[in-house]
């Protein structure tokens, strides 16, 4: 389809504007996949190592029919009372042992050292080493949770979903959109918004956190698209939800459509104008006339920085109008872009 200038699909001849009419078709190719971007390969590649000890950690050890060796401190006290610190080198002290080197090792590795080395005064030592106070890796939380107090790695692999369901979501004002896993100094940005009902099904539980992981989640309050034009009160519009808003509740939002000037069928999403110089700006359009219109727009999700721009009626050229708009769509959409970046 040509429009003035406007071509679906392609790019216009000023390489500015690319022009995709919204139709069932399109939502079907991208049924919020727009937003929810699959969860990196790498992420989902990752599988915990058995525990490995390391400074900070209480060790109890137990070496069966010794409770002289077990429980030092008498059996009456609490287990954590007869428990082993790991000092900051990386050593304990275990009697007939001496001081031994535990930092890196796992559980059973350390079981067995212990076993091999008590065998020269206890016969067949029957030992047992166990955890009870994990200190020497933990992950870290920030940002829109109701506790960001660190949590620590265990035996037990821990996964985001779990840690985020520890930290509990502060649903009023976070961004499910743009989670970000910052792991080995590298930012993976996660979208859980499409999944936030359906916890079961969520790519949260199927990423596995690894020591040193740092977890934050935005707020919302400058996740911003822009409703322009031909509508009862135009002006910025919040996400204020932790999903993300659709084109019908934009409009919505400003109190819909100037029904004395606008011009139904010109209801445009201005996507990219923030770069339009380097690639050109998608111009969504949606026909508001059409039966059609509300699921369609009802299944059409923004992003930060959209501009919602309804043309007036009896205007005709609208490759010029929306080609002589984008300069200053640029300045508001990167404002937007840029508020919502900073968050990150």
């Amino acid at each position: 389809m040509t429009k003035e200038g406007l071509t679906e699909g392609t790019p216009t001849d000023n390489s500015q504007i690319q022009l995709v009419t919204i139709t069932p078709q399109l939502l079907q190719q991208s049924p919020q996949a727009d937003l929810n971007a699959a969860v990196p390969q790498a992420l989902l590649d990752y599988r915990p190592e058995p525990y490995r000890i390391g400074p900070g950690d209480t060790l109890y050890i137990t070496v069966w029919d010794h409770a002289e060796l077990t429980s030092p401190a008498g059996i009456q006290q609490q287990t954590v009372a007869n428990g082993r610190l790991v000092r900051s080198d990386g050593t304990l002290f275990y009697p007939y042992v001496g001081s031994i080197k535990v930092e890196g090792l796992t559980l059973e590795e350390l079981r067995a050292q212990i076993a091999s080395k008590l065998a020269k005064f206890v016969e067949r030592p029957q030992v047992d080493v166990n955890v009870v106070g994990y200190n020497s890796q933990r992950i870290l939380l920030q940002g829109a949770f109701m506790k960001t107090d660190p949590q620590p790695i265990t035996a037990v692999p821990l996964t985001l979903g779990q840690a985020i369901g520890t930290a509990t979501i502060n649903a009023d004002q976070a961004n499910l959109g743009d989670l970000i896993l910052v792991r080995d100094g590298k930012d993976y940005h996660l979208d859980l918004s499409g999944t936030s009902s359906n916890a079961r099904h969520s790519p949260a539980q199927d990423v596995y956190l690894k020591p040193g992981d740092r977890i934050f989640l935005p707020y919302n309050d400058t996740k911003e698209v822009y409703v322009m034009g031909e509508v009862m009160r135009p002006q910025a519009v919040n996400f204020r939800t932790v999903a993300s808003i659709n084109l019908t509740q934009a409009i919505g939002r400003v109190g819909g459509l100037n029904p004395l000037t606008a011009n139904g069928k010109e209801v445009y999403v201005i996507r990219g104008a923030s770069n339009f110089e380097n690639a050109p700006a998608k111009v969504f359009q949606l026909d508001a006339r059409s039966p059609t219109a509300f699921a369609l727009g009802d299944q059409f999700w923004m992003k930060p920085g959209d501009v919602v721009f309804v043309g007036p009626a009896g205007i005709t050229r609208w490759n010029r109008v929306i080609s002589q708009l984008l300069p200053s769509l640029s300045v508001i959409s990167t404002a937007a872009y840029t508020n919502y970046s900073a968050t990150h």
